[in-house]
């Protein structure tokens, strides 16, 4: 599992051109998944990002967590993270899991992710069309692999 986090000061997610929503401060949190991920995969990232120090404390150290500042999440399927750009011109996707393995193991991130009681939660909708909003605080960006 690949998962790409962007600090915000707030995120939204329009989901079909239809239903909005939304977080304040907190992180935006993309998630892709390749073959042969499973939960243990899910449950080591679930636990990074619930310690990640990336916000900054009184004297501007990254010293504190998400559940530290009582932040909000907004976690978006993203299989193009997966992507390889090195043959052609198109974008190949093979690395990224089956749609079906991918929307298992994705539902099973976001429960593990929401069991640590976090602020809030919100998510996109697996294989949605998604207009993704974000102001990144920094910018700072993350990509952990499991």
């Amino acid at each position: 599992m690949r998962i790409l986090i962007q600090r915000v000061k707030r995120a939204s997610v329009i989901i079909n051109g239809i239903e909005k929503r939304e977080i304040n401060h907190g992180m935006c949190i993309f998630i892709g998944i390749t073959h042969g991920d499973n939960e243990s995969n899910a449950d080591w990232l679930a636990e990074k990002i619930s310690g990640l120090r990336i916000f900054e404390d009184e004297n501007g150290k990254l010293n504190l967590s998400v559940k530290d500042l009582e932040g909000e999440l907004l976690l978006i399927s993203q299989f193009t993270l997966y992507a390889s750009c090195a043959k052609g011109r198109r974008p190949s996707f093979t690395d990224a899991a089956k749609p079906d393995e991918a929307e298992r193991l994705y539902d099973y991130f976001v429960s593990k992710v929401k069991s640590f009681e976090f602020k809030k939660v919100e998510c996109g909708e697996f294989g949605a069309d998604m207009e993704v909003e974000i102001i990144n605080d920094g910018p700072l960006t993350f990509i952990i692999d499991s």
